[in-house]
């Protein structure tokens, strides 16, 4: 996978576009929203971009973020790790399909009804299973077509949000009330995670120790100028986020595109995007989390099975398991994902800024490339997205998965089934290899 494709994956596995930040708008308002959007890269994005810009370009093998955990602080971490990426994967895969069958919705509703919504989530599934089987490079060279055709309506729609905004001079409504704070601080959050999800295809990228801290600093100005420019533009063009939700952007392009032949070829072209981000986020992100699996049983932590490629190299066997585990999580609702999801992924990112800290007191003489600073601003830069998880831990505490049962519990105990599992499956043999070879695990890669 070249710069450029790289690039591409990496906006898919964080962003996918403007699709998915309508709740921000909706619960914060304008203003609000565009500093929660403003903000987040610095405390969120960017540390979390340079810490994987060290890491990847230090240890560019197939695993990525359990490859490095795992190397700085033993089996036992490396698998929680993957375990609570993996977890989190479950939430996460299933948010991408409900976008496309969102957007799906507003182009023909009956194409969406009863049983029909199913089918299509679940073709969407089976489309990127089969399209991962072609191989890394693949799916980093077509998410570049996919991400021009993502973002081609919404450079229009800029273009006549901000003419509007200069010649007819409309009243901004910057101070609308903000109905749901919370839940825009988490949704922005989720819609700025993944960064570290392109570590996982590293031997499958053309020169990562050059290219991966390029692409992560690159991605992370592109997702912010993709979020934060349609917004301005709709601010300033006098809409109203009034009952802005999931799925409205289709409605702003026909308002600003205008009644005619405009409104309608924009409204169809944002509906086309937003199938094409939920196509596109999934079909990245399976190349990613599928690596796991594969490594894990080539260290012996999963059964051998898992390692199968076929002719191109792709772990055939771990996409097709991964993708049954996605397709049997499709009907669990959007936002209840977003804060499982948020939990579990936010624990295995503290566990790679502590894998960070690690290896700088435990190999100073590993090659870095790329270095995120000295050792003073490698241990500070966990402070914002762990201060921010915090956060989305105190929201989520009393939002309820189903009846009384709380979001929070839950994910805290799949987090907590990964110790027992690690000793099941994984343990034996892990301590088995130690015995027969007793060179630390931290050397060998």
């Amino acid at each position: 996978m070249r710069f450029l494709p790289l690039i591409a994956a990496t906006y898919f596995m964080v962003s996918g576009g403007p699709y998915g930040i309508e709740d921000i708008l909706g619960g914060a308002g304008f203003l609000r929203a565009m500093l929660i959007l403003l903000v987040l890269p610095f405390l969120w994005s960017l540390p979390t971009a340079l810490m994987i810009g060290e890491l990847a370009s230090a240890l560019p093998a197939d695993g990525g973020f359990y490859v490095w955990v795992r190397r700085a602080m033993g089996p036992f971490w490396g698998y929680q790790e993957s375990w609570l990426s993996l977890s989190a994967s479950i939430f996460d895969m299933a948010i991408y399909p409900a976008i496309f069958l969102l957007y799906l919705g507003k182009f023909n509703p009956t194409l969406t009804q009863d049983w029909r919504g199913y089918v299509w989530s679940l073709a969407v599934v089976v489309i990127c299973c089969a399209w991962n089987l072609r191989g890394a490079p693949a799916v980093g060279d077509d998410s570049v077509w996919m991400f021009a055709l993502l973002l081609a309506p919404f450079a229009v729609f800029v273009v006549l949000g901000f003419w509007r905004g200069l010649t007819q001079h409309p009243a901004v409504q910057w101070s609308e009330p903000a109905s749901a704070f919370s839940t825009a601080v988490l949704v922005a959050m989720w819609n700025y995670m993944g960064w570290d999800n392109a570590s996982t295809v590293a031997q499958e990228v053309e020169n990562p120790q050059r290219n991966y801290p390029r692409a992560m600093i690159a991605a992370t100005f592109l997702v912010a100028i993709t979020y934060i420019l349609p917004l301005l533009a709709m601010a300033l063009a006098g809409l109203s986020v009034e009952s802005f939700s999931t799925g409205g952007w289709a409605d702003v392009a026909r308002s600003l595109g205008g009644p005619g032949l405009l409104g309608a070829g924009m409204r169809l072209a944002v509906v086309a995007g937003g199938a094409i981000c939920g196509i596109g986020m999934f079909n990245a992100l399976m190349m990613s989390y599928t690596r796991l699996p594969m490594t894990m049983a080539e260290d012996g932590m999963l059964p051998r099975v898992f390692a199968l490629r076929n002719r191109r190299g792709v772990p055939w066997v771990s996409v097709l398991l991964c993708g049954l585990a996605w397709a049997l999580a499709l009907k669990l609702p959007f936002e209840r994902l977003i804060s499982i999801d948020l939990i579990l992924y936010g624990s295995s990112l503290l566990l790679e800024f502590v894998a960070l800290v690690v290896l700088r007191i435990r190999e100073p003489n590993l090659a870095r490339p790329f270095k995120a600073g000295n050792f003073t601003v490698a241990c500070l830069l966990g402070l914002g997205p762990a201060a921010l998880i915090g956060y989305a831990l105190y929201a989520a505490r009393d939002e309820k998965l189903t009846g009384t049962f709380s979001a929070l519990v839950f994910a805290v105990v799949v987090g907590l089934m990964g110790p027992v599992l690690y000793r099941i499956t994984a343990a034996p043999p892990v301590e088995d290899r130690l015995l027969s070879n007793p060179a630390p695990d931290s050397n060998a890669d």
